[in-house]
């Protein structure tokens, strides 16, 4: 009779699974997966809901267990109901240790060994000891698990550009990839506003949203041919809100390229993080899918609002451009806004030179302060916060500023602005930015009624791609070094081989990226420089430098500061003790072909590919060359960089014998 009911209740219990799967529906709540049920509690309070995030995951939520068990664990088996023949699944950490206390947690536990969800019956809270079964929850029979889902492929229409695709994979709830992705960047009125585009509807219309591109990038797309691209739904939106996905000119209102999306798709939940942001301004506009600005015209003040997810040690900027026929970075008036501490700032900048602050023959030239250059600070630092890895800087300014320098806000018309992030260096300055608009950008301060296309920012972890290879020069007979200059190529190129920031330049030693010199005492070396010799250029005048500080610069260090590097080539000093630089001789500059974007350079798998694509150009003249010789003073490290900018160059070890290279690449290995 007992063993009747225990039948009837498990049959029961099934049902109800089923039914409650069945039932799931995405907007009843956040997506967690596809439902399983509610955990059967018996002992110890063990009770939760779970749910399959993919073909081996589960999802507990709201998870409960008192911890009183003795050798307590999660436990999973291919039998009919719990008990000795299973296998311990790791916990939330991966740790198959006795489970201690829970109270209302949410968490993942995988299954080993590449076990698949279709491969179990049962999940269980199981006592070996005494092989009680504290709670379970049972898989129905024909369960699927979430799984990635296909979901066709684009083609292009008639009359319109070139947009081709493979096939169109749904990752999960927020993620799409395209496979062998091709648009041949034109538009059939010739002015290209086109973008990825979703929305609701039968098919795609001009009531839609545009999704960020593959760099999070919300400008019309860039031509594209056949490349593998990975698209993330904006904000809070995932695949359950869309009905159509679209490669859409907003400004002709057509449709170049779409699929449909279908209902109920049984895709894994996506693993980003959605971070709401309210912005305290009416207005407010997204540049970027982790950077918005959002502003306030009241009387002959703007108050702007800058929100991005940065890190620590990153600025955002922000201001008006250097023309007023487009985007222009040169000649721009921008506030650079960061966080240092406990401290914000929202500094007044004004562009004269694509370069750092340097000083031209008695001017500070290049992305320098205005209290630098004889101006203003004109910018009235309000409030600041950092909250969820998202800096929220606000700050005011006069419409028509005192200072001369600075651009006047006007408000009957749209105006060209500009805006980076990048990192910070050592002393709180811009260095070259890392994520900048290509297009033109505008924006109309004092529209009739507040425009807001803002969402809320997402995060997820990153997978860092390799950097590329670092290079060493070692070689006996080698006694020349050729030094040119080149782009500093990403994260992966010289920000990833020195862990320094970048100015967007690097120095090119016989063809090599900041490659590390290996170089014996006693022997003489000479260096052939070929990095700019024009000391009117903010931009393209790097004497060459070595010293016992890595970071180069020297010209721009304080007199302090100066006397605290010793300086071993490279320079010399006037009657006054003035630094001199004697290593200049004529530009010779690799740069990105035309048409290349430079924030694709971690793109290329090897610096050697990358290399391939630059284009040369070399000045007449002869190379002016810096001869050493290496003596028992030098320290075992030294460094080569250029004598105006910082962060350049990279290391020369300086060794006594050729055999101690051997011993270190050694230990490399």
């Amino acid at each position: 009779m007992m063993a009747t009911i225990r039948i009837l209740v498990r049959v029961l219990l099934l049902a109800a699974v089923l039914d409650s799967a069945a039932t799931q529906k995405p907007e009843d709540g956040p997506y967690r997966g596809k439902y399983i049920g509610k955990f059967n509690s018996y002992h110890h309070q063990a009770s939760g809901d779970v749910y399959a995030v993919d073909e081996y995951t589960f999802l507990l939520t709201g998870f409960n267990y008192d911890g009183n068990g003795v050798d307590t664990f999660f436990w999973s088996g291919a039998s009919n109901r719990p008990g000795p023949q299973g296998f311990i699944v790791p916990d939330e950490y991966g740790k198959t240790n006795i489970l201690e206390r829970y109270f209302n947690k949410d968490f993942t536990l995988r299954l080993p060994d590449n076990k698949k969800i279709t491969e179990v019956k049962w999940l269980a809270v199981y006592d070996l000891n005494s092989q009680n079964n504290f709670a379970d929850v049972y898989i129905p029979e024909d369960f699927e698990p979430p799984v990635p889902q296909k979901a066709g492929s684009l083609t292009a229409i008639a009359g319109g550009p070139m947009v081709s695709s493979d096939t169109i994979d749904i990752l999960d709830s927020k993620t799409i990839r395209i496979t062998e992705f091709s648009y041949d960047g034109k538009a059939a009125g010739g002015q290209a506003a086109v973008h990825f585009w979703v929305g609701v509807g039968p098919s795609p219309s001009s009531k839609g949203s545009k999704v960020p591109d593959e760099m999070g990038y919300l400008d019309p797309i860039r031509a594209y041919d056949r490349e593998t691209i990975t698209l993330e739904l904006p904000g809070d939106m995932t695949i359950f809100d869309i009905d159509w996905f679209s490669v859409y000119d907003v400004e002709a209102r057509r449709d170049y390229g779409s699929i449909l999306i279908s209902d109920d798709l049984n895709v894994p939940p996506s693993l980003v993080r959605v971070t709401p942001h309210t912005e305290s301004l009416p207005n407010c506009r997204q540049l970027h899918k982790d950077y918005r600005v959002s502003w306030e015209v009241f009387g002959p003040q703007i108050t702007i609002q800058l929100a991005g997810n940065v890190r620590q040690d990153e600025y955002m900027s922000f201001g008006l451009s250097g023309s007023e026929q487009r985007s222009q970075m040169l000649g721009a008036d921008v506030a650079v806004a960061f966080i240092d501490g406990h401290r914000g700032y929202a500094v007044d900048y004004n562009i004269t030179s694509l370069a750092p602050c340097v000083q031209v023959l008695g001017q500070n030239k290049g992305v320098c302060r205005d209290d630098v250059v004889g101006g203003l600070d004109s910018y009235q630092l309000h409030t600041f916060s950092r909250e969820n890895d998202i800096n929220t800087i606000t700050y005011r300014r006069m419409l028509i500023s005192s200072d001369s320098g600075d651009k006047e806000f006007v408000l009957d018309r749209p105006m060209y602005v500009i805006w980076a992030m990048g990192r910070l260096d050592s002393n709180n300055e811009p260095t070259y930015h890392d994520v900048y608009p290509k297009r033109n950008v505008q924006i109309h301060f004092n529209t009739s009624e507040p425009v807001n296309d803002c969402f809320s920012f997402t995060s997820h972890e990153e997978n860092l791609k390799d950097v590329w290879e670092r290079q060493q020069i070692f070689d006996r007979s080698i006694r020349a070094f050729t030094a040119t200059l080149g782009p500093a190529g990403g994260k992966r190129g010289y920000q990833g081989i020195t862990g320094h920031v970048s100015n967007g330049l690097a120095w090119y030693i016989n063809g090599y990226l900041v490659p590390e010199l290996w170089l014996r005492r006693g022997l003489t070396y000479s260096f052939l420089v070929r990095g700019g010799n024009n000391p009117h250029s903010p931009e393209f005048y790097h004497p060459l430098v070595i010293t016992d500080e890595p970071h180069g610069g020297f010209d721009r260090l304080s007199d302090a500061r100066q006397s605290e590097i010793r300086v071993l080539a490279g320079v010399e000093f006037t009657r006054r003790g003035r630094p001199k630089p004697i290593a200049a001789g004529p530009l010779c500059l690799g740069r990105h072909p035309e048409g290349q974007d430079r924030r694709l350079d971690d793109n290329f798998a090897t610096f050697k590919k990358f290399n391939r694509t630059l284009k040369w150009n070399c000045d007449s003249g002869d190379p002016a060359v810096l001869e050493i010789t290496p003596n028992t003073s030098w320290p075992d490290v030294v460094y080569y960089n250029s004598f105006t900018h910082a962060n350049m160059g990279w290391k020369i070890h300086i060794v006594d014998s050729y055999s101690h290279f051997v011993v270190w690449a050694l230990v490399q290995k």
